[in-house]
């Protein structure tokens, strides 16, 4: 029989269930599988911040679904049923773009308890809060890649993501990203990102020198 899901993504995971699941004064981790809706850029993404942050607290199991949102979540609900007991959360990772079933594809997700780590216009936004506290309407991925051109070595390329630019300032996207609309608000806010949910599903307390600011 599958699991019950956690709570909807839609509220954030409450500050000790980042931490793990306690039994007694043991710590077990906290069993995360991550749907990317790309074949690289957000897979390599998460790849790079699961090694790179080494959080004892949690596993994370990364794969990727290339298809419209609705798939995605449809593919992470019949994961999570044949799954059993193997995972305490589920989040699917994918962009707002032109797609039109947004807001279905975030109630459906809602209904299986699966987080949403979504962002309007595109995953470049979560990337550019890396670096600058971008603010300004964002039709599309074209209007965002010459802002990250001017951060990434050669120029941004949605093939060759190297973790290495992001490792340093992913905490700093976080606190960017929490200012720009209020959590379950990104499909209707341009530009906005809930990836930083994820971040710190994945990252917790390791990026923090002051791990209070995970509550905050």
């Amino acid at each position: 029989m599958a699991r019950a899901p956690k709570p909807s993504g839609q509220n954030r995971p409450s500050f000790d269930s980042r931490l793990g699941r306690r039994t007694g004064n043991r710590v077990t981790r906290q069993r995360l599988l991550v749907v990317c809706g790309t074949k690289v850029t957000e897979r390599d993404y998460v790849r790079g911040l699961k090694s790179s942050v080494r959080n004892p607290a949690v596993s994370v199991k990364i794969l990727e679904h290339p298809k419209a949102p609705s798939q995605v979540v449809s593919h992470t609900v019949k994961l999570l049923a044949s799954a059993a007991d193997e995972y305490d959360r589920a989040w699917c990772v994918f962009d707002v773009d032109e797609f039109t079933d947004i807001d279905q594809t975030v109630t459906e997700a809602d209904h299986h308890g699966i987080g949403i780590a979504l962002s309007n216009p595109c995953f470049e936004l979560w990337l550019l809060l890396h670096f600058a506290d971008h603010r300004g309407h964002a039709p599309s991925y074209a209007h965002l890649v010459p802002h990250l051109d001017k951060h990434a070595p050669g120029g941004y390329s949605k093939t060759r993501l190297d973790f290495r630019l992001y490792e340093n300032t992913w905490p700093e996207a976080v606190r960017r990203a929490k200012g720009l609309a209020p959590e379950g608000d990104e499909p209707k806010v341009n530009p906005s990102t809930g990836m930083w949910q994820l971040a710190l599903a994945i990252g917790g307390p390791a990026g923090y020198d002051q791990p209070a600011d995970l509550g905050n």
